[in-house]
C-alpha cells in the first residue's frame, strides 16, 4: 500500500462550507466523507468572523503545534506500551 507523501497530502482539497445556524458556532473543523478535513463556516456568526478574521487566519501555526504535540504524546503512550511487551 503506497501511502502519500507529505507534499501529496498538501495538495488535497479541503472542503469549506457555509451555513446559517443559531445553534451552531462560528467556526467547525470536522471530517468529510472521505475522512479529509472539512470547514463550516457559520453566516450567522458573520460579523465576529469579519472583526476575528485576522486572529482565525494567524491560529494555524499554532493549530499544527497543538496537534502536533497531541501525536507525540501518543506516540510515545505507544512506544511505553511496545516496550512493556
Amino acid at each position: 500500500m503506497n501511502m502519500p507523501t507529505a507534499k501529496e497530502d498538501s495538495k488535497k482539497t479541503i472542503a469549506f462550507n457555509l451555513i446559517d445556524d443559531d445553534n451552531m458556532p462560528p467556526i467547525v473543523i470536522t471530517m468529510d466523507d472521505n475522512d479529509l478535513p472539512k470547514v463550516v463556516l457559520n453566516r450567522k456568526h458573520q460579523l465576529w468572523l469579519s472583526v476575528n478574521r485576522k486572529i482565525i487566519g494567524g491560529c494555524a501555526e499554532e493549530l499544527y503545534g497543538k496537534i502536533d504535540e497531541l501525536l507525540a504524546a501518543y506516540l510515545q503512550e505507544q512506544r511505553m506500551y511496545e516496550r512493556m511487551d
